[in-house]
């Protein structure tokens, strides 16, 4: 039995390294995890950039990988603490974006400001609980490569928007994009798709 099975099936000991790991009522690992555990867990490809003032709550029990040439710039949030966070290479974070996993990135992928994406829903269905209280549900968000999403979207939890496609900005995703498509609006919706016969971005 490994090590993880044994802490996973024992109720207090995965308490206990809990509590060495994420620091109490914050979704921030601890400092002696970011520094010297992370860096030897996670993946950071070559000429990878993480600005300073990104804040970066990455957990050593899921997956971060940042791919060659990214750029996660400064106030931007990135956590894996209830999903996998991967990013592509040469792909850009911008400012003060916001991403909770399970979230995968392509490659050649861009972000303008403020954008949030968050595979992650509270339960709200016992009205008993407080919302606050109840269990977390995860659904993971793909964007694939070359797709440029706009300032201030959002793109909720198990959307998938597919390869060379255009979220405009201010736009609310909460459905499948397909490739080579541009989507806009609250919910977004489709109103444009490149042809390939024509080679033209044909009104829908």
């Amino acid at each position: 039995m490994s090590l993880i099975s044994v802490v996973k099936s024992n109720p207090r000991l995965k308490k206990f390294v809990h509590w060495l790991i994420v620091q109490p009522r914050r979704a921030a690992p601890r400092l002696w995890v970011k520094w010297f555990v992370n860096p030897f867990i996670h993946k950071r490809g070559k000429g990878s950039i993480v600005k300073f003032n990104s804040r970066f709550d990455i957990f050593p029990f899921n997956k971060f990988e940042l791919g060659a040439y990214s750029v996660i710039e400064d106030f931007a949030v990135i956590n894996n603490g209830v999903g996998d966070v991967i990013i592509g290479h040469h792909t850009g974070i911008g400012l003060s974006n916001v991403m909770i996993g399970p979230v995968t990135l392509g490659n050649y992928v861009v972000m303008a400001q403020h954008v949030v994406l968050s595979g992650l829903n509270h339960g709200f269905e016992d009205v008993t609980i407080s919302t606050r209280l109840q269990k977390v549900v995860t659904k993971p968000i793909t964007v694939c490569d070359d797709v440029w999403i706009g300032a201030n979207s959002v793109i909720t939890a198990g959307v998938t928007i597919g390869k060379h496609s255009v979220i405009g900005a201010g736009s609310v995703v909460t459905k499948d994009i397909p490739e080579y498509c541009v989507a806009v609006g609250n919910p977004a919706k489709i109103i444009k798709k490149y042809n390939f016969e024509t080679g033209n971005w044909d009104r829908v």
